[in-house]
């Protein structure tokens, strides 16, 4: 009941919550964002979300657009500021995937939304992932994050699927919160502080 009837409407009123409540945060960071890292204030990326349906996933940008003398992006830690990386430290890169939930494309907590590239290498039972809408956080995030292979990561967004509950969720929330406040299971150096197994191109 709680998956097919509550989640949706419990994740708009709380995602509309929060953009009311953070908005002057979130013009902040955006006023930051444009003195450190220039145009656009926001990173867009096309994600594949619930059934496969491909979205606009929304982050503030961590990056400059600085270019080499052939006018080719630099190397990403060489983009990387020092504000980029707070930001994502303390996750509020991710804050703009507040409308992503507003829109019904995601949710609080879901398999997190990875690139379209890898559509192709999922296997029927890791596709199961993309059944629900995605997350904000998920049950791989709050048990290891990038410190888990590839195929454990998938293989607990799967069993997350098969196990949707608010008590879950809460459950999940709540160690998400705790693990950002605590700043735990982020690797340092070479890309590895992004947190969806890609290399974000901002």
């Amino acid at each position: 009941m709680y998956a097919n009837f509550l989640k949706r409407p419990l994740g708009l009123l709380i995602s509309l919550l929060l953009l009311i409540m953070l908005w002057p945060v979130m013009l902040i960071i955006s006023i930051l964002v444009l003195k450190y890292h220039g145009r656009p204030i926001l990173f867009k990326q096309k994600r594949p979300g619930k059934n496969g349906k491909i979205f606009n996933m929304y982050k503030f940008r961590t990056m400059t657009n600085e270019k080499d003398k052939e006018g080719n992006l630099l190397p990403d830690e060489q983009r990387l500021t020092t504000f980029g990386t707070m930001l994502r430290r303390t996750s509020l890169d991710e804050l703009p995937e507040l409308f992503n939930i507003v829109k019904g494309e995601m949710s609080f907590v879901g398999p997190r939304p990875l690139l379209i590239k890898y559509l192709p290498y999922y296997s029927d039972i890791e596709s199961r992932r993309h059944d629900v809408r995605p997350g904000l956080t998920g049950l791989a995030q709050v048990n290891g994050r990038n410190l888990l292979s590839w195929d454990k990561r998938l293989m607990l967004d799967v069993e997350y699927v098969e196990n949707i509950s608010f008590s879950n969720d809460l459950k999940i929330l709540l160690k998400t919160i705790g693990k950002v406040v605590k700043q735990e299971d982020i690797v340092e150096g070479n890309n590895h502080i992004l947190q969806d197994l890609d290399i974000e191109r901002q």
